[in-house]
């Protein structure tokens, strides 16, 4: 559905140039459900506004839907449904007047304009709001209305920027299940971008982790947690830099890396391996305030591939 080859993005001013797409290779095939994962100014919205035709490449080709990127970008908006990271809808017009107007702009006739909103609105729990002014819904609501507008010409191919942004846990775990309920029904095809770890392993088949503009790795989550072989032990420790330096030398340690307040290790076997860790720092005369052992997760592949935390990494 999706085949990019060196796809890349600069932007300039008269002060700076700003590469934040640099060279992505990806490939999305039909019914995936596939993210792409990474911190605030990785390029996540600005490769997928570029295969959306919103922004031409600086480098690099795509195809899209069967539709050449550069050659036929008309196509490729026409078997495309994107719902921005921010959505399009007017506050002060009523459900079904948005939904009908978005059909008729890609040519249906305002009867089947009127059925496929009816269609819609009971498929993501929006069913007796057609009559409702936009302002007044809540913001789940007005998420899955935004999702509504990008599905009325019945896309092959669905882009969702940034889906769960500013929702709580509960309406954000509720859209999730629409998103899967989306693949699973109509055997849809999704690209979406996320910087929410929870919502990348709940929804995606594989997913793409980008970082300053490059994918740097790739897999479902189950494959990328795979990764990183073994447990991870965390100590909270008084002197960091001594602690890194000591345990860097024990043969069970791999992979220690400096976290808040403290190191990360990867071992074979935490139950067994972290106590003989401990002892190494306590013989050394440093001060361990506290333990903790757990299995990989993707912030965990995300802090071995680029030595910082997804949850606390800067914008590029």
């Amino acid at each position: 559905m999706i085949k990019a080859r060196g796809l890349a993005r600069t932007f300039k001013n008269r002060r700076v140039t700003v590469d934040a797409v640099r060279g992505i290779d990806l490939d999305v095939e039909a019914g995936e459900i596939v993210g792409l994962l990474g911190p605030n100014g990785a390029g996540k919205t600005t490769t997928q506004r570029m295969l959306a035709t919103l922004l031409i490449p600086t480098a690099g080709e795509a195809t899209v839907a069967g539709c050449d990127l550069r050659r036929d970008p008309v196509g490729v908006r026409r078997q495309l449904g994107y719902v921005s990271q921010t959505g399009g809808t007017n506050p002060s017009a009523k459900v079904d007047e948005e939904l009908v107007t978005q059909a008729q702009l890609y040519g249906m006739s305002r009867t089947a304009a009127r059925t496929r909103a009816h269609q819609l609105r009971e498929t993501l729990d929006l069913a007796d709001l057609g009559d409702r002014v936009i302002k007044t819904l809540s913001g789940g609501q007005r998420r899955r209305l935004d999702i509504a507008l990008g599905l009325m010409h019945d896309p092959r191919l669905v882009f969702l920027d940034e889906p769960s942004t500013g929702l709580d846990p509960q309406t954000r775990a509720n859209l999730w299940s629409h998103i899967r309920a989306l693949r699973d029904h109509r055997d849809g095809t999704i690209l979406l971008t996320t910087h929410y770890l929870e919502e990348a392993d709940a929804l995606c088949d594989r997913i793409l982790i980008i970082d300053a503009g490059k994918i740097v790795a790739s897999g479902t989550p189950a494959e990328l947690k795979r990764r990183i072989s073994g447990d991870l032990v965390t100590f909270e420790v008084d002197d960091v830099p001594r602690a890194a330096e000591l345990l860097r030398g024990c043969g069970d340690a791999r992979d220690v890396t400096t976290v808040e307040r403290g190191l990360r290790i990867t071992v074979d076997r935490g139950e067994t391996q972290a106590l003989p860790l401990m002892r190494v720092l306590d013989d050394a005369g440093l001060k361990v305030g506290s333990l903790h052992i757990a299995h990989p997760s993707l912030d965990d592949v995300f802090l071995t591939l680029t030595g910082r935390s997804l949850r606390d990494a800067p914008p590029s």
